[in-house]
């Protein structure tokens, strides 16, 4: 050790070493006047010239065609020339004086102009034949994806794709078969952009520009609603319908052709999901419209037919591990579109009965799936959900149309229709309980406990509308003391159920059953009525209520412990 060495505590205070304080907090960082003037003057003002030139173009081919000023192959080849010369410039610009916005500007421009042009002389002028036509808007589409592609430019495949697909409305030509072929070759080259770069809200924007030009379409420009329906398509009802397929084909991979082709596990954007579920609509909805004059037969076939491709799809993209997202997002569209399927081929309790079984039958798909915990739900939980989906679909129906809530008061018009209806509604929540349970143990509960509720108003109901009506269908205050009398052995044979089962779910539903028993008997019965019928009930209420206070003392449920069933489940045991 150093002879010389002071320890600090015994140091002379100038000699004390200095402490650091904490650092300074960062200074700001405004933009330098450099920066501003090379963001403003090389790319806002690259941005505002460009589409200030790209519409003074269009107003200058306008005026030029107004105007009568050249003869049509003047006005097609210099427009063809302008475009070219724009592409070329900004390709040289780029590849010679480095990444310039104002090259990629350039060629976003050149690319809605070739576009345009090819149109306005397929179209409009009829000076090459549509066949030469497309061959050379699907060239500019090539051309476009490779360069958008190879300078990874968002500008470029924006504004160039996007106003590729605005060409017809821009050129102010009719929406004729070649201009929507002209529309869907530029679709399948912003897919095509797509494919490679990530870029999700331009595939919203191509939809956003391309769906109402298909509705112009199909319907000529002129939709015309009557008392007998929409006007039907200005085209062939089976092209409108292989058009619409296509369309729909190109939006689907514009929505996850980066995902496909990444195969990655990464999550779904918000655009894709937009941009899948607006399509799969307009295009079912579309599609609807066009066969609103056909037989059911067809259009219900239209229906299946979209529900059957969704769910087949989204099958094959969860079993082959292509995408767990893209799978559930199209089986959750088929599954809806499957629903409106249902409700335009059955009426009444048949729709119903077939809303129900669905609901068993995915509730039984989760038990067959991969039930692994993730984030975004497994596949299992995301079927249950569907289940659930159409089993509250089929009891809003019920309560809606078969039985509603007035039925326990009233009855009901048609007893059979209201009990088959009710009946699938609670068979249903009960097959959501037994094989949701083994998804999701609290799910399943309140399905059962839907299922228990379901069955007792099945039994209420039927009460009513027998015991309770008379020839003339007026309601009798006697149907009213055999419902209370239902309700409360109902709620009784579940609590003792419960003891002997040891099952406290069974015991907590059927003293909720006792509960509004007793609030019934005490308010609606006490006043309302007769001395004959308010007797009975309260002579049944007590009579079974002593029972069940027999049964509580006899079972003496808080010396129960945990059943297997709750174990397993990671239930604690309620002891009452």
């Amino acid at each position: 050790m150093n002879d010389d060495y002071v320890p600090p505590a015994f140091r002379h205070s100038s000699e004390q070493p200095q402490r650091q304080g904490p650092p300074p907090p960062p200074l700001g960082n405004p933009i330098t006047r450099i920066e501003f003037e090379r963001v403003f003057g090389g790319r806002v003002l690259a941005w505002i010239g460009g589409l200030a030139t790209l519409l003074g173009v269009i107003f200058l081919m306008r005026s030029a065609v107004d105007s009568s000023w050249f003869t049509e192959e003047v006005r097609v080849l210099m427009a063809a020339f302008g475009s070219l010369l724009l592409l070329g410039l900004g390709v040289w610009l780029h590849e010679k004086k480095g990444r310039l916005e104002v090259a990629r500007m350039a060629v976003a421009i050149a690319l809605p102009g070739l576009y345009a042009t090819t149109v306005i002389a397929t179209q409009t002028y009829d000076l090459i034949s549509p066949v030469i036509g497309l061959e050379a808007a699907a060239l500019i589409g090539v051309v476009g994806v490779f360069i958008a592609v190879r300078w990874q430019s968002v500008l470029v495949g924006s504004v160039g794709m996007l106003g590729a697909l605005a060409a017809p409305i821009l050129a102010g030509t009719e929406l004729h078969g070649g201009s929507i072929a002209f529309v869907a070759l530029a679709l399948a080259a912003s897919v095509g952009v797509l494919l490679w770069q990530r870029w999700n809200w331009l595939a919203l924007g191509a939809f956003a520009i391309s769906a109402p030009q298909l509705i112009g379409w199909i319907w000529g420009g002129n939709i015309t609603i009557t008392e007998e329906g929409i006007s039907g398509p200005s085209e062939p009802t089976l092209l409108v319908l292989a058009v619409l397929v296509g369309f729909w084909v190109l939006y689907s991979a514009a929505a996850f052709g980066y995902e496909l082709r990444s195969r990655g596990d990464k999550k779904l954007p918000v655009s894709s999901w937009l941009l899948q579920f607006s399509s799969s609509v307009f295009i079912v909805g579309i599609g609807c419209l066009v066969l609103d004059g056909s037989s059911s037969l067809v259009l219900d076939s239209w229906l299946f037919g979209f529900a059957a491709v969704h769910l087949l799809l989204g099958g094959a993209a969860i079993r082959f591990g292509i995408h767990r997202e893209i799978g559930s997002l199209l089986i959750g569209g088929g599954i809806g579109i499957g629903s409106f399927g249902l409700a335009d081929a059955f009426s009444g309790p048949s729709l119903v009965a077939a809303w129900s079984a669905a609901s068993a039958a995915l509730a039984f798909l989760a038990t067959r799936v991969d039930r692994t915990r993730v984030p975004t739900l497994s596949d299992a939980e995301r079927l249950l959900i569907g289940s659930l989906g159409f089993l509250g679909l089929a009891i809003v129906h019920m309560l809606v149309v078969e039985a509603p809530p007035t039925a326990i008061a009233e009855g009901v018009d048609d007893l059979g229709s209201a009990l088959v209806a009710i009946a699938c509604c609670a068979g249903a929540a009960i097959a959501c309980w037994y094989w949701g349970r083994e998804v999701d143990p609290k799910v399943g509960t309140v399905a059962g406990f839907v299922g228990a509720t379901g069955f007792v108003y099945l039994g209420s109901v039927a009460i009513i509308d027998v015991i309770g009506d008379n020839s003339g269908g007026e309601a009798r205050e006697i149907g009213q003391s055999w419902m209370s009398a239902f309700w409360t052995a109902t709620g009784l044979g579940a609590v003792v159920w419960g003891m002997v089962r040891h099952s406290w779910k069974a015991r907590l539903g059927g003293l909720a059953l006792l509960a509004v028993a007793i609030v019934k008997v005490w308010t609606y019965d006490l006043s309302e009525l007769e001395e004959l019928a308010r007797a009975l009930s309260f002579v049944a209420l007590g009579l079974l209520l002593l029972a069940g206070a027999f049964a509580y003392q006899r079972f003496k449920p808080e010396e129960e412990g945990e059943t297997a069933e709750e174990v397993e489940a990671g239930e604690p045991q309620v002891c009452l």
